[in-house]
């Protein structure tokens, strides 16, 4: 038997129930519909890991998506095509969360280059130079996204909330990061040798 046609043999019968679930799916049975999803979602999830490198980022590309593809099936003219349909749709969401991270970390990384001291105002004048350039030192040691999150916590007084919405992240990473932020702070001002 010639190894293509056993290939194709082997893989016929799931593409028929790819189709038939795409179908029934499309007319609105919803018990096939999550079937799809169940069938499709670990494959889909191992492309975006592929091409994202990350599991986690994967898993959120994935669920975009899924979004679309809800959207779109209605639409799908041939049930068969599914698969190479689905992971276009997936390729597109990981290419749109790459553009999305790469304008984050541009955006954190120009909040970081930001000098610390961005006005003066009276209490400022009550902190020694020293002290200064060792506040400085501190925070332009930390990873660019704790800086960029500190700087518009601390120096623009902006919310967390607010902070996540300027770095498009979520509220928990903003948090994360402005407490491992304050723990590395601390022991470089406090001389501490060990951070957590």
């Amino acid at each position: 038997m010639n190894p293509r046609s056993h290939w194709m043999s082997v893989t016929r019968p799931d593409r028929t129930i790819d189709a038939f679930l795409v179908a029934a799916a499309q007319a609105g049975e919803r018990d096939k519909l999550e079937m799809l999803v169940r069938r499709w979602n670990r494959r889909l999830t191992a492309h975006a890991a592929r091409l994202l490198g990350e599991r986690e980022l994967a898993a959120d590309a994935v669920q975009d998506a899924w979004a679309e593809i809800m959207r779109g099936l209605p639409h799908l003219r041939d049930p068969q095509a599914f698969p190479a349909w689905a992971m276009r749709i997936v390729s597109r969401s990981c290419a749109r969360l790459i553009r999305k991270n790469q304008k984050r970390r541009h955006l954190a990384q120009s909040f970081a280059d930001q000098p610390v001291w961005a006005a003066e105002t009276p209490e400022d004048t009550s902190i020694a130079l020293a002290d200064r350039e060792r506040i400085r030192k501190a925070l332009k040691a930390l990873p660019p996204d704790q800086r960029a999150a500190v700087a518009l916590f601390h120096f623009e007084q902006m919310s967390v909330a607010e902070v996540a919405v300027a770095l498009d992240t979520p509220v928990g990473t903003i948090k994360t990061r402005l407490m491992h932020a304050r723990r590395k702070l601390k022991a470089q001002l406090t001389g501490e040798t060990h951070v957590p």
